[in-house]
């Protein structure tokens, strides 16, 4: 298990990852993470066809001051593209009104390989809304932990 944080309050711009600088690394080389960067690498290092992870963001996020309020999500992303599934939307009552996110996302890494995963600020708008996704957030108080499962 290796766990990543991000404390203190940062500004992220939709589609951008959120900046993770502390941690508390994977001691076999699974998960290769430089500090101050927001893009983790899962090695397939197994004897077996694949190599599988558990990879769940917590955080508070909050619209930014200056954005108007609407719904603001986060999502897992692999090697850049968002995983749907993994969008964790929430809309506050008002600007700096933060919220508590949670999601999940089980990546598999054939042998030999290596993915790239982040965790990404993104449109908070359903697939049938009409409008414009904000701009940006807040994110603070943000933890990520990555399992290797298989």
């Amino acid at each position: 298990m290796a766990e990543y944080l991000a404390n203190a309050t940062q500004l992220v711009a939709l589609n951008q990852p959120l900046i993770f600088s502390a941690s508390i690394p994977c001691n076999r080389g699974n998960v290769i993470h430089e500090d101050e960067t927001g893009v983790f690498i899962l090695r397939g290092n197994t004897t077996g066809c694949f190599a599988r992870y558990q990879v769940t963001y917590n955080g508070n996020i909050a619209v930014p001051t200056g954005v108007t309020v609407g719904p603001i999500a986060v999502a897992i992303a692999t090697n850049g593209e968002t995983r749907p599934t993994s969008r964790a939307i929430v809309t506050p009552a008002a600007v700096e009104d933060y919220s508590n996110v949670t999601s999940t996302a089980i990546i598999t890494v054939p042998r030999g390989c290596c993915y790239s995963i982040s965790v990404r600020a993104v449109s908070g708008l359903v697939d049938d809304e009409v409008g414009t996704p904000a701009a940006s957030l807040n994110a603070t108080n943000s933890n990520l932990v990555i399992t290797r499962i298989a």
